[in-house]
């Protein structure tokens, strides 16, 4: 008999890490009971995490020695400060020193905490250029996003850095959340209260099939582990050429996509059968759809 399916939109992170991992192998470094909390908080009267929000580790994935970091959306929607920032770095540096088979991310933020924003900028800042330090060095790296909260903002960016991103067909990516965008340019410009606008925009479905991600999956831990065993060897080497290759891309989609107003009719502009019918699909038929799936300049 099939196991029951398990939300990874409503697991908490830790309950991510027990799900994804095998049983009882993750050692978590400054646990809760640490009590490192944010030196900040208190002082505006915002009650604090023992573990500020993020638990990093180690653990064993399908029997490999892989780093494990998991941001915890349920408190203050995962933002990054300057403890919760100073954990994901010394847990990344620490990769530089032992050498794990990979580095896994298990992203859910809206990014900087605007309680701690200088300090959760250069927090932020910090994360990219160890965790591209990682890459550097031939460490896989990769960011599973399906949480509630998404992964927008600095850590946008910071999954955007990794070798591979994993997202589910619930999940959403992006640099700006659809708040930040009607804030700053209104609601005339994006309806962060229309849902489905924010997901044909946001979502994984999206962000697949523009190949901003490599993987998509259901919302389901198990796929989620899947898929993350099967990216584990995978690196992409940070040259000139893989450079020059993305921005291309990049130029390539802006003119596929001037004057179109919704995603749907940039999917259309990319060759996308079924254009109109992807936001009712399941994430099997939405990865049957890329055309012709871009050169990600993977190796193993």
């Amino acid at each position: 008999m099939r196991a029951a399916r398990l939300s990874y939109a409503e697991c908490s992170a830790r309950e991510r890490i027990a799900a994804l991992f095998d049983a009882g192998s993750f050692h978590e470094w400054l646990p809760p009971a640490a009590r490192v909390t944010s030196p900040h908080l208190a002082a505006l009267g915002v009650p604090a995490a023992f573990d500020d929000g993020v638990a990093v580790g180690r653990a064993l994935l399908d029997g490999h020695r892989v780093f494990v970091a998991a941001q915890e959306g349920a408190f203050m929607g995962g933002g990054v400060g300057e403890v919760h920032g100073a954990k994901l770095v010394g847990w990344l540096r620490r990769a530089l020193r032992d050498r794990p088979e990979a580095v896994v991310l298990l992203a859910e933020s809206g990014g900087v905490r605007l309680h701690e924003a200088n300090a959760g900028l250069i927090a932020v800042s910090e994360v990219m250029r160890a965790l591209l330090d990682v890459r550097a060095a031939g460490i896989p790296t990769l960011a599973l996003i399906g949480g509630a909260n998404g992964c927008f903002g600095g850590m946008g960016i910071v999954a955007a850095c990794a070798d591979q991103r994993i997202v589910s067909d619930i999940g959403r990516l992006a640099m700006s959340g659809p708040e930040v965008i009607e804030a700053s340019h209104g609601v005339e410009e994006f309806d962060s209260r229309d849902r489905a606008l924010v997901w044909r925009t946001t979502g994984g479905k999206h962000r697949y099939l523009l190949g901003d991600c490599e993987q998509i999956v259901d919302d389901d831990v198990a796929a989620f582990r899947a898929a993350a065993i099967a990216s584990l060897q995978t690196t992409r080497p940070l040259t000139l050429a893989w450079l020059q290759a993305q921005q291309a891309l990049l130029v390539q989609r802006a003119d596929l996509g001037a004057g179109t107003d919704d995603a749907v009719a940039l999917w259309q502009a990319l060759g996308v059968a079924q254009a109109a019918a992807v936001p009712d699909l399941g994430a099997a038929r939405v990865r049957a759809l890329r055309p012709g799936a871009a050169d990600t300049g993977a190796v193993r």
